[in-house]
C-alpha cells in the first residue's frame, strides 16, 4: 500500500508541475528557441529543472513549486519591463551587431559576437550568399540569428520594380482537417456542410472522411488533399 501511495503522490505532483509550467508558458508568451534571448533561455532551463524536482520531491514539494512560480513571475516581470524600457531591453537582450556593411567586414564586432570568420562565411552560404559582394549588410540580431540585406542589384525583383499591381492574396482557411469538417470555418465563409458535400461529390469523393485536408481560398478556390496519397517516387533513399 505504501508503494501505491508513493506512486499516487508522484503522479499528483507531476500533474501539478505540468499545470504550473503550462500556465507560466502561456503568460510568458509563445516564442521559439531561436527567438529567445539568453536570459529567457537560461530561465526556461532553470524552470524546467525545478519543475522536474517538483515531480519527485515528495517530502517538501512546496519548495520547488514556490521556486518555479518565483522564476516564472520574475521572467514575466523582466519581459514586461524590457518592453517598456530601452535601457533594460539593451541590458537583458543586448543590441544588434553589424558584422558586414558596404563591402567592409568588422573584426571587432565579429569578436564581440563570438563569431569567427569561417562561421560567418558558413552562415552567409546557408542564406544563399556565396559572394560577399552580393550583400549590402549583415546584422547579428539579439536572438542569435543573422539578418542579411542583399545589394539592390542582387535582390529579387518585386511587383513595384516591374510597375505591376497584383491583387492581394488574402488568407486561406481550413474546411476539413483529418477527415473532420470544421463547421465554424464553413459558417464564416457563408457555406454549410451540404455545400461542402456537393463540392466533394463533384470531385469524386463520397465524404469528408476521404479528405485529409481541404483549404478554401480568398477567391473561392477549394484545394483538396486526399487521405490516401503517396509520392510517385521516393527521391530520398
Amino acid at each position: 500500500m505504501q508503494i501505491y501511495s508513493e506512486v499516487g503522490k508522484i503522479a499528483i505532483t507531476s500533474l501539478v508541475s505540468i499545470v504550473v509550467l503550462f500556465g507560466l508558458c502561456k503568460l510568458v508568451g509563445q516564442r521559439q528557441i531561436g527567438q529567445m534571448s539568453l536570459f529567457d533561455y537560461v530561465t526556461s532551463i532553470t524552470i524546467g529543472s525545478i519543475a522536474a524536482e517538483l515531480a519527485t520531491d515528495l517530502e517538501a514539494w512546496w519548495q520547488p513549486l514556490t521556486a518555479t512560480v518565483v522564476y516564472g513571475v520574475a521572467a514575466l516581470c523582466i519581459d514586461w519591463f524590457t518592453c517598456k524600457s530601452i535601457v533594460l531591453r539593451r541590458f537583458f537582450n543586448g543590441r544588434p551587431v553589424v558584422l558586414y556593411q558596404n563591402g567592409r567586414l568588422y573584426p571587432k564586432n565579429l569578436l564581440r559576437a563570438r563569431l569567427d570568420l569561417n562561421e560567418f562565411l558558413s552562415q552567409c552560404r546557408v542564406a544563399g550568399y556565396f559572394d560577399l559582394n552580393q550583400l549590402e549588410s549583415a546584422v547579428l540580431e539579439t536572438n542569435g540569428q543573422i539578418s542579411f540585406l542583399p545589394s539592390s542589384q542582387f535582390r529579387p525583383a518585386t511587383p513595384s520594380d516591374l510597375q505591376l499591381s497584383p491583387q492581394p492574396e488574402g488568407l486561406w482557411c481550413a474546411l476539413v482537417l483529418d477527415g473532420s469538417p470544421l463547421m465554424d470555418n464553413l459558417e464564416a465563409i457563408g457555406h454549410n456542410s451540404a455545400w461542402l458535400q456537393e463540392q466533394l461529390t463533384a470531385r469524386g469523393y463520397k465524404s469528408s472522411k476521404e479528405i485529409f485536408l481541404a483549404m478554401y481560398g480568398p477567391q473561392g478556390q477549394l484545394a483538396l488533399y486526399p487521405r490516401q496519397c503517396r509520392p510517385e517516387r521516393d527521391w530520398f533513399e
